[in-house]
């Protein structure tokens, strides 16, 4: 699908939000190479124009929740103490942020934030991020709200957060959208993002909507690579284009990396079939170094193994006991790799028992990395 619909739904939610009325945050979910941080950059690009103060954040597999968002947060309450207003919201803000921060169980080179403000006595420092993290995005909220300005809070690479993490931000927004303050959540996250909310916290499905964002459409592909060219006079032949989408799927980072290799290549327009049958040859090595190297390199030998027997069963979702079978195991002895898998986003499952790659044309670099696989 395009992506207007998605910056449609965006633009009325934060419009809805500024207005204090009921809407839910967005958390969109997708493959990798499909655009969600790109709609991310553009959504927040909206919040700005709109005059919202904006937190963003890429969450990560080995730091804290806490430590990414206190200098962010630190940022935001001084934008909002420069804003003309009365009363002391953003002040008490600050204190709430100090009782945060003198909790976190981080390093102090974790944490390169500091206040000199005196900390707000029960507010936010529990120790407990599922209390603490809702005082204090209620505490950013009634600033905002105090200011008659709206706050977005936007999260790339979501799933990354842990169980307790992803529980305390769900409960956050609970409390947000309770007391109908100014402050929304942008989110995106691989497929899996869905059901860890749902498993966290039941409620979740009441709080987000959780946009799919595909690959494009051959209409849209076409489109995407269209444009561009003919903005510099440069025409795409009809085949060309067939051939791009037939090599990419439709997926918009592969679409960019053909694009890119084809018009270098060209020598004149049109961009014919042979230009882009002639970039492939540069296009796989590229994507094999920058793309999916990087991925399989931070693999151990029994994650590699997994990966490569789902790939020589063939595209699309693979069932556990079918891997386990092209391996020679028992379906039981996969359930560790399984997890460690999921975790490193490297893998997702879309339907019960079954598996499939986040990383699409992951199973063809894999057959390419490791030739040797036999059954």
């Amino acid at each position: 699908m395009g992506r207007d619909p998605i910056l449609e739904q965006a633009r009325i939610l934060l419009g809805r939000t500024k207005a204090k009325r009921p809407e839910k945050s967005m958390l969109l979910t997708g493959l990798r190479g499909v655009g969600k941080t790109v709609l991310l950059n553009e959504i927040e690009r909206m919040a700005k124009a709109g005059e919202y103060g904006t937190i963003v954040i890429e969450a990560h597999e080995n730091k804290a929740l806490g430590p990414l968002l206190a200098p962010h947060l630190r940022r935001l309450f001084f934008d909002l103490d420069r804003i003309a207003g009365v009363g002391d919201k953003v002040k008490r803000g600050l204190r709430v942020l100090r009782s945060f921060i003198g909790v976190l169980k981080v390093s102090h080179d974790d944490v390169t934030v500091s206040l000199d403000v005196d900390p707000e006595m029960g507010s936010a420092d529990s120790g407990d991020l599922e209390i603490d993290l809702p005082n204090l995005l209620v505490a950013v909220g009634e600033a905002a709200e105090e200011r008659k300005c709206a706050v977005a809070v936007f999260v790339d690479e979501i799933q990354y957060l842990n169980q307790k993490e992803l529980g305390a931000l769900i409960m956050a927004m609970h409390k947000v959208q309770q007391r109908q303050l100014p402050l929304v959540l942008l989110g995106a996250g691989l497929p899996i993002l869905p059901g860890l909310a749902g498993e966290s916290k039941s409620y979740a499905e009441r709080l987000f909507s959780f946009p799919d964002i595909g690959a494009l459409s051959e209409q849209d592909a076409a489109k995407a690579l269209r444009e561009p060219a003919q903005a510099a006079d440069v025409v795409f032949e009809e085949p060309a284009l067939k051939e791009v989408f037939r090599l990419t799927k439709g997926y918009p980072y592969f679409l960019q990396e053909w694009g890119y290799q084809s018009w270098n290549l060209a020598t004149a327009s049109p961009i014919t079939l042979q230009v882009v049958e002639d970039a492939t040859a540069t296009v796989i090595p590229r994507l094999d170094k920058n793309f999916f190297r990087v991925r399989f390199d931070r693999l151990t030998p029994s994650e590699k193994n997994f990966l490569r027997a789902m790939a020589e069963l063939g595209p699309g979702a693979q069932r556990t006991g079918d891997i386990a079978e092209s391996l020679g195991v028992k379906v039981t002895s996969l359930g560790p790799v399984r997890a460690k898998l999921i975790r490193k986003g490297m893998v997702y499952s879309p339907a019960h028992g079954d598996m499939a790659f986040t990383v699409p044309l992951f199973d063809d670099f894999m057959i390419r990395a490791m030739p040797d696989f036999r059954r």
